[in-house]
């Protein structure tokens, strides 16, 4: 690997802008402008947020405010992973009871055919197959976190799930040392920029106005501050995740976690014969750093998981660029699981950031003294989870306004819920170095003293961690 690592194209934002090429950027705002809604971020969540605002209520004059382009940040460099995660779902069973977290997770199961209906409607066409999503232990530690995922997820209605031994695994997809896995049919995989860019001209074609170029550095109540002048709108609407740290006063609101991809070249027929997936079901395992993959439209293996976890002062990359030492340890990865697999070249390697709450909960607001709204803290399930959380934004809008009353979705668990921030540096970045370089020797420890029990390094980094 390591020889032909210069061949590796390195950054250029991600693999599927190589594959689908760079947007043609729109123009910045030219000065100060009024709204009725100014959305800052034209990610999944801006864009979906802006889409549905502009269906239920077409008179309205949204405004997307995006610092370089649509899709730039983890929209346009996640695993394309369309699924039924959420982040914080047991915190919010604590907090609310089990039910409401159940009416959570089905909201949750919804949005994965929500998105695809959407897609569909829209005429984008975004590489979607729905195969769900599996789950693989490789170890007898795993395994038994694996039935115990399985069994709580069922806990939580999720009905169709199935549990596979070690025969039925290999049936599926041939991972060397796969000894289970579970699958639930709630997710798909696609391709994020082809997701996004068609988001982008479908919000356009219904009115929302959309200015590139344009980093907003403020936002105080009805006013988004930039460069090139000031929007001044009622609702101002932050969608900014893993980059929120830039904004003034968020520095330690959410924390900028990086993840790091590699995309393999294309595989022969027979590569794909030695290791099935023909479902082409998202990939993921139950290491305590866990990886995720999935199989591209165009035959390649699409696989992540952590490098540098986190950049001091909460720092986000530009274009990224991604540590050699990551990508070969991405590379180990792959071949672990597919050692037919070799000899297969890394075509390309990036990495993103993603927003990680202090107490890993996503969350949508809209503080009704001020009109600001929020969403994010998504912790690596944005893709289905921005699409629940814009809607949700709308149903809290429409009601503030006066256009709506309660829904459903305003009556979910992670409306409005507040976190303390993070710790100041140098202490965040200990932290989370340390957390991950302790997840990292418990996998090792695991693989090397085979034990049902999990490593007590990975709890200890749990509590650590604030995830428990």
């Amino acid at each position: 690997m390591s020889s032909s690592a210069s061949r590796v194209v390195n950054g250029g934002i991600s693999f599927w802008y190589a594959d689908d090429g760079l947007p043609a950027v729109r123009e910045p705002l030219s000065g100060d402008a009024t709204a009725d809604v100014a959305i800052v971020g034209g990610g999944y969540t801006g864009l979906w947020t802006a889409y549905y605002l502009k269906k239920a209520a077409p008179f309205l004059r949204i405004t997307v405010l995006e610092q370089k382009f649509c899709g730039y940040g983890a929209s346009g460099r996640n695993g394309g992973w369309l699924y039924n995660g959420i982040a914080g779902r047991d915190r919010y069973a604590k907090l609310h009871g089990r039910e409401a977290a159940v009416r959570l997770q089905r909201a949750m199961n919804d949005t994965v055919a929500e998105v695809i209906a959407a897609a569909g409607a829209e005429g984008i066409d975004a590489d979607i197959h729905q195969g769900g999503v599996l789950e693989v232990a490789t170890t007898p530690a795993q395994l038994a976190r694996l039935k115990a995922f399985h069994e709580h997820e069922l806990s939580y209605g999720e009905k169709d799930r199935e549990s596979y031994g070690a025969r039925e695994t290999a049936e599926r997809i041939r991972i060397a040392d796969a000894v289970g896995s579970t699958w639930t049919p709630h997710g798909a995989r696609l391709h994020p920029v082809k997701l996004v860019k068609g988001l982008a001209a479908a919000v356009e074609a219904l009115g929302v106005t959309i200015h590139e170029s344009t980093p907003v550095t403020e936002i105080r109540p009805k006013h988004a501050v930039t460069p090139y002048g000031t929007v001044r709108a009622p609702y101002i609407l932050r969608c900014t995740e893993g980059f929120t740290a830039a904004l003034k006063g968020q520095r330690r609101t959410w924390l900028p976690m990086n993840s790091s991809m590699i995309a393999t070249e294309p595989l022969t027929e027979e590569q794909w014969a030695a290791i099935g997936w023909d479902g082409r079901e998202t990939l993921g395992d139950m290491a305590h750093a866990y990886m995720y993959a999935q199989r591209t439209a165009d035959g390649r293996i699409a696989l992540g998981g952590r490098g540098i976890p986190y950049r001091f002062g909460s720092r986000t990359d530009n274009d990224g660029r991604t540590q050699a030492a990551t990508v070969e340890a991405l590379h180990e990865i792959l071949t672990r699981f597919f050692p037919a697999l070799a000899g297969v070249r890394v075509e390309h390697a990036w990495s993103g950031v993603l927003g990680v709450p202090r107490d890993w909960c996503a969350t949508v607001t809209l503080d009704r003294s001020t009109g600001l709204g929020w969403a994010g803290g998504y912790v690596g399930s944005g893709v289905a989870t921005a699409n629940l959380a814009a809607r949700t934004l709308r149903d809290l809008v429409q009601q503030d306004s006066g256009q709506g009353g309660r829904t459903e979705l305003t009556d979910l668990p992670w409306v409005n819920h507040r976190v303390r921030k993070w710790e100041p540096e140098p202490f965040r970045w200990l932290g989370v170095h340390g957390m991950y370089a302790t997840y990292r020797t418990a996998d090792q420890r695991e693989r090397l003293r085979p034990g049902t029990e999990s490593s007590r390094l990975a709890k200890l980094a749990d509590r650590v961690a604030g995830r428990h």
